[in-house]
């Protein structure tokens, strides 16, 4: 199927909601139409608790003092919940419309965007990064597909600036100095190697692609993901505007050292923050709307050409430790059935996961990054797991989703992966 771009920013031009709608209809044909059929009614009150529960061990777990989730289960119906303040010890609660930071979850959406020019043929997954970034040393030999891929062998950045982002997270980081760092690390591997976690590749994708279209970030998102799907509360700011906009709760972080040793003591609102330290591999912010939206259209590859949808999933392993079911496609993961990604930006973590063919949705956001991205994921998974079992409606039948993980093996991960507290104390 040819790529729609040019049809879809013509309707853009004349209403947000039609863009929405053909956005949405561009889709690859890899989605079951069952999946468009949405049952609005709460889900059962025996799957509802335990969707309560293990949100409730989250926010313990994680140290966070509150929560944003959604579970959309076209068969059954849908659960969102907001347990938990906006502030340690404060009295104000959470709402469901509140906006977050999403953190590396940035990072499917930017090499969406990479897929999108490649389907109106202004660049190719094959053209080497340096046709764009010639001054650039060390960049011989790495096209842009790796760089999405995490397989261009570069080391990530994040650990070695973690300390100095969790004291400082005001700072305004030229996206130069932050690539400098990753290129200075020592290589994971050469071009086309194992698949290793690399922000500094998204980072060098980044400024790639504004050599190729001579456009900002905020003009690319919001021609190719944002206005096409109608996520009219989803931004980029600007490296200077550290306050979120818009209704939000706060976030925390415990103080690290340079060799990632937490401070659990010393905890840290990070609320205020620039998102020049992540950029293009984690500055996004949104609500928990608009990421079920994002979650579905990333799984559904509904913005891409059937081509591109298939690069986007043709995934590779991560590694002989990564489970047989896990791969990383372009800028997401592939966990058995469901695709997603896990986000982690001082102050928040957040996770998406949703399967193209039943559209059962996960979103998860967390306001205390201790825990890291893992946390966030191994949360998603299980309530993935809870929402599986759930019997359909009578509108729609359920599906059989094949999940290789259980909700206890779900449940022990996000215990292994506790933040400030030894695991043998964590919640069931």
């Amino acid at each position: 199927m040819k790529s729609r771009s040019t049809q879809i920013r013509a309707v853009i031009a004349l209403a947000v909601v039609l863009a929405v709608s053909l956005g949405l209809a561009n889709c690859t044909g890899s989605a079951d139409p069952a999946a468009d059929t949405h049952d609005a009614s709460p889900l059962p009150s025996g799957i509802t608790q335990r969707l309560d529960t293990a949100l409730a061990d989250a926010l313990t777990l994680s140290g966070s003092s509150g929560a944003i989730a959604g579970v959309w289960a076209p068969w059954a119906g849908e659960w969102v919940a907001t347990p938990g303040s906006t502030t340690q010890d404060g009295s104000i609660p959470l709402s469901s419309d509140m906006r977050f930071r999403i953190g590396t979850n940035t990072t499917a959406m930017t090499c969406t965007v990479l897929l999108r020019l490649v389907d109106e043929g202004r660049v190719k997954l094959s053209d080497p990064v340096s046709s764009y970034l010639s001054r650039d040393v060390g960049v011989q030999g790495i096209t842009l597909g790796q760089l999405c891929s995490n397989t261009s062998g570069l080391a990530d950045y994040y650990p070695r600036l973690a300390a100095q982002f969790v004291a400082n997270p005001t700072r305004q980081w030229p996206p130069m100095e932050i690539l400098a760092n990753g290129l200075a690390a020592r290589r994971v591997s050469g071009p086309g190697g194992v698949s290793t976690q690399s922000s500094t590749g998204i980072i060098l994708l980044g400024m790639a692609l504004q050599s190729a279209t001579q456009q900002s970030w905020q003009s690319l998102y919001r021609q190719y993901i944002f206005d096409p799907l109608g996520m009219d509360d989803t931004s980029f700011p600007a490296r200077r505007e550290v306050a979120i906009p818009g209704p939000h709760p706060h976030g925390y972080a415990v103080a690290v050292s340079a060799t990632g040793r937490q401070f659990c003591d010393r905890l840290r609102d990070e609320t205020e923050l620039s998102n020049s330290m992540a950029w293009v591999a984690g500055g996004v912010v949104s609500t928990i709307a608009d990421m079920g939206t994002w979650a579905r259209a990333l799984a559904q590859g509904s913005l891409l050409s059937e081509a591109s949808a298939d690069a986007q999933w043709a995934t590779v392993s991560q590694g002989p430790a990564s489970p047989s079911w896990q791969g990383y496609g372009l800028g997401a993961v592939q966990l058995g059935p469901l695709r997603g990604q896990a986000g982690a930006i001082p102050g928040f973590l957040s996770a998406t996961l949703a399967d193209p063919h039943s559209g059962l949705t996960v979103v998860v956001m967390l306001n205390n990054s201790s825990a890291g991205s893992g946390f966030a994921q191994a949360l998603a998974q299980r309530l993935a797991s809870i929402a599986s079992t759930a019997l359909g409606s009578g509108a729609a039948p359920a599906p059989t989703l094949d999940l290789p993980w259980s909700e206890e093996e779900a449940t022990q991960a996000m215990q292994a992966g506790a933040a400030c507290q030894p695991p043998a104390t964590a919640a069931g």
